[in-house]
């Protein structure tokens, strides 16, 4: 395989795998905490969390560009620490944590919401805290929906490209990821680089689907069992 496939597909994997990391993190803790809840309050919070679905990747790049650029609120306050977000490689690991984090939290919340809550109920009579409940029995009874989440994420990390080349911009071996050197590759005419590059990317991302299928098909129902 040569370094200009190489290269990036190393690039995406590396931040698809940060992205999927702070998308677990985040996602699991909010989905834990909307998973019992009801109402339309609810519903409202979990409609803002997952519009990175639904946005258009260029309405989201924007987005994060008035945020983090230097004179967006966080990005002006982060240059005080000589930190800068845009053109970075740390910028595509947002971009692509943003776009992947509601596939977490949407299939946490339905994995958490599937655990049957009379086995909590009977944790928290014997004198169980919250964070024991939820490490002991809530966490393992939803791991496989979680995993499948995590995995979901990372596929959708690995494939974005509208908010990533706004924020992050096309820098090779920097924040050239696989999905922007396709772009690169059609853009340049060099036809037979895109294919390879869309062989690669088709490949990864059809094997991360067939296992986050197969965890969900494996996934124990616990209500109705």
């Amino acid at each position: 395989m040569s370094a200009a496939i190489l290269t990036p597909l190393l690039l995406t994997f590396e931040i698809a795998a940060i992205a999927t990391a702070l998308a677990l993190f985040f996602g699991v803790a909010l989905a834990a905490l909307l998973a019992r809840g009801k109402g339309f309050l609810r519903d409202l919070i979990e409609a803002v969390l997952t519009l990175p679905l639904v946005l258009p990747p260029t309405v989201l790049g924007y987005y994060l560009l008035v945020l983090l650029g230097r004179e967006g609120f966080v990005g002006a306050w982060l240059q005080q620490f000589g930190i800068h977000l845009i053109f970075t490689t740390t910028g595509a690991v947002i971009a692509a944590s943003v776009v992947a984090f509601p596939m977490v939290l949407r299939a946490a919340r339905a994995a958490f919401a599937d655990v049957d809550p009379q086995l909590e109920n009977a944790a928290r009579t014997l004198g169980a805290n919250p964070l024991a409940i939820f490490l002991g029995i809530t966490l393992p009874l939803a791991w496989r929906g979680v995993m499948a989440g995590a995995l979901l994420a990372f596929a959708r990390a690995m494939g974005e490209f509208g908010a990533t080349l706004m924020v992050a911009g096309s820098l090779p071996g920097r924040t050239q990821t696989l999905s922007i050197a396709i772009y690169e590759a059609v853009m340049a005419g060099d036809d037979t680089q895109a294919r390879m590059l869309v062989l690669v990317a088709l490949a990864s991302s059809f094997l991360i689907l067939l296992l986050a299928a197969q965890l969900l098909q494996r996934a124990p129902r616990q209500r109705g069992a």
